[in-house]
């Protein structure tokens, strides 16, 4: 059973991921129109990953005895300035993701609910691997510049893992 505390910072967890979902959704949108086809295959598999995050959240709480919540979500930006600020910004969000995911941990242990901490500890490994996953995007764009952005579409799918991209 959870607490109110647990149940209410797992709901707000709810909203942070389908929020998520819809902001990769609206860059992987923009990229396409973009003439980035690749990006934006690279960014709608993560807009999916974040709506199946949301739904892990939402079993979850469920399961344990309390009530997901369903809000209204905030609507994401619909423009971007270029793939390096894109990918900045998604490295941006994830970074907050992580920290979300790090007050859940610490109020699961306040709250003594080891059942959570332990359910929990998949996201904290799964923010680690996007938090890396975003970084070393970054770093190749960093290495190649502005001049081989069409390489870098055609092989950023390469960048996902087998089991992310659907191999």
């Amino acid at each position: 059973m959870l607490t109110k505390k647990i149940e209410d910072i797992l709901n707000r967890q709810v909203e942070r991921e389908g929020y998520s979902s819809l902001l990769y959704l609206s860059m992987a949108s923009w990229a396409e129109a973009s003439g980035y086809p690749g990006i934006a295959r690279w960014l709608y598999a993560q807009s999916q990953e974040e709506l199946e995050h949301m739904l892990k959240f939402i079993h979850y709480i469920n399961d344990r005895g309390g009530k997901a919540i369903i809000t209204g979500l905030e609507a994401p930006p619909n423009e971007f300035e270029g793939i390096k600020p894109l990918f900045e910004a998604v490295l941006k969000h994830e970074q907050f993701v992580s920290a979300s995911i790090n007050e859940i941990v610490t109020a699961c242990i306040e709250e003594q609910d080891h059942t959570t901490n332990n359910w929990i500890q998949w996201f904290v490994t799964e923010q680690i691997e996007e938090e890396s996953s975003v970084q070393e995007i970054l770093d190749k764009l960093a290495l190649m510049g502005e001049h081989n952005l069409y390489m870098f579409d055609r092989d950023i799918m390469s960048m996902r893992s087998e089991e992310d991209s659907g191999e």
